[in-house]
């Protein structure tokens, strides 16, 4: 038996070196990835995966956007090689040929990134390293090509099928709840006290969209306030002194939150499948809440106000956003026409928000004043809020209105507001 395991050892030594080597290798990450491609082995791969991801981590900004200029410049398809391969199939359409055009079609990058995700805990690094591409781009557009691929990987990599929906409490482990606290995008989390409030009380949930290879990093999350009425400002919700809703009494399960957690996942959608899947669980839960709807904020409005044209108000030229700020009762007429009316170049919302509540296949409900008083909400919207109503009935008939020739679903006050905002307005 020592004989046999002699014999063993001594046969998977090279192996086990081989291993080591490049685990503890100061190789230049360039010549590593120029390995990755053409290792053969699972484990090998898979180790070479790491260490290149490693090395990744510690390059600075300008060695980041040399790796990816390398990446660009060696890993792109050969235009020969698909002409020959299309030629080929194009002779004879059978299995093989087509599988050898679609191999040479593909660039190697696409390759590499695959592999590279073999690597254990590669995922989250692929997020992190996703989220520098994206922030090249702007200033690099060549480097836009190699995102088309790892987006599509993403896609596949993160679907529906593979995300967990949790819910996240109180009591939820401490490392998920900072981070809870620091990807808050909306309504900042300004102290444990603050989040306390926000998980704590029966009349409150929160939850969130995590994927089996980052099991403690939320991808997204929600939160919801479930009351007896429609809140007008998001100050009642998040009050120290709020009453708590008994379950009898929840009629509106209200989401005045949803934050995007990961930088590297933009372009990735989650939140229409979150706050649908969110709303059958509550449903379920509790089936007296009647109306899902949000308070959301405007995030563009100050800005679209103050590229409007000047206007005649009193003998004299004045600035929109200078007067909405300056007379209360403008406000909602303005914020009901931006919503409605302002269109970019595609036909589609201005506001960023309305496109993602409209093509869900909500509704705009009710606009509220002085609804976010925070310096945030008064820089961005001049406090006004917004109710995207979600009716089960309406959800196919709005999104398909919406998506086909941009149709605004809106209430009837909503549209009678927009109407008498027009003086102020040249669309």
């Amino acid at each position: 038996m020592a004989t046999i395991s002699y014999i063993l050892g001594n046969l998977f030594r090279p192996t086990n070196w081989f291993l080591a080597s490049y685990a503890s290798s100061d190789s230049d990450i360039k010549a590593l990835s120029s390995d990755l491609l053409s290792a053969k082995g699972e484990v090998s791969g898979a180790t070479i995966a790491r260490q290149i991801l490693n090395q990744y981590r510690m390059l600075d900004d300008a060695a980041k956007l040399a790796y990816f200029q390398f990446i660009l410049a060696d890993m792109d398809f050969n235009s020969s090689d698909v002409k020959t391969a299309l030629n080929a199939y194009t002779d004879k359409h059978d299995a093989n040929r087509y599988g050898e055009f679609i191999k040479s079609a593909q660039p190697k990058w696409r390759q590499f990134f695959r592999r590279l995700n073999e690597a254990p805990d590669a995922t989250f690094d692929l997020v992190n390293m996703r989220a520098d591409l994206l922030s090249l781009i702007p200033s690099h557009r060549e480097l836009e090509v190699i995102d088309i691929d790892l987006r599509d990987l993403f896609l596949s990599w993160f679907n529906r099928g593979f995300l967990m929906l949790r819910p996240i409490s109180w009591s939820s482990p401490a490392a998920v709840l900072e981070k809870i606290i620091s990807y808050e995008a909306v309504h900042e989390i300004s102290s444990w006290d603050d989040l306390r409030r926000r998980l704590e009380p029966s009349d409150r949930c929160c939850f969130a969209f995590f994927h089996p290879a980052m099991p403690d990093e939320p991808l997204i999350f929600v939160e919801v306030a479930l009351m007896d009425h429609l809140p007008s400002s998001v100050q009642v919700i998040l009050a120290q002194d709020s009453d708590v809703t008994s379950v009898e009494d929840m009629d509106y399960a209200v989401f005045y939150s949803i934050s995007n957690c990961q930088k590297g996942l933009a372009g990735i959608s989650f939140g229409n499948a979150l706050i649908k899947t969110v709303v059958e669980e509550l449903k379920h839960d509790y089936p007296r809440i009647e109306h899902y709807l949000t308070l959301s904020p405007l995030p563009g409005f100050t800005k679209w106000l103050a590229a409007l044209p000047a206007v005649e108000k009193d003998g004299e030229l004045q600035n929109v956003l200078t007067l909405a700020t300056d007379h209360i009762g403008l406000r909602k007429p303005l914020a009901a026409a931006y919503l409605s009316l302002a269109k970019r170049g595609n036909g589609m919302p201005v506001d960023p928000v309305a496109r993602f509540h409209l093509s869900n296949g909500a509704r705009v409900h009710q606009l509220h004043e002085d609804a976010d008083t925070s310096a945030r909400g008064i820089k961005q919207s001049l406090g006004i809020m917004v109710n995207y109503l979600y009716h089960p009935d309406e959800l196919i008939e709005n999104h398909e209105s919406f998506v086909n020739d941009g149709t605004i679903n809106a209430d009837k006050a909503v549209k009678e507001n927009a109407q008498k905002a027009k003086p102020y307005l040249s669309l």
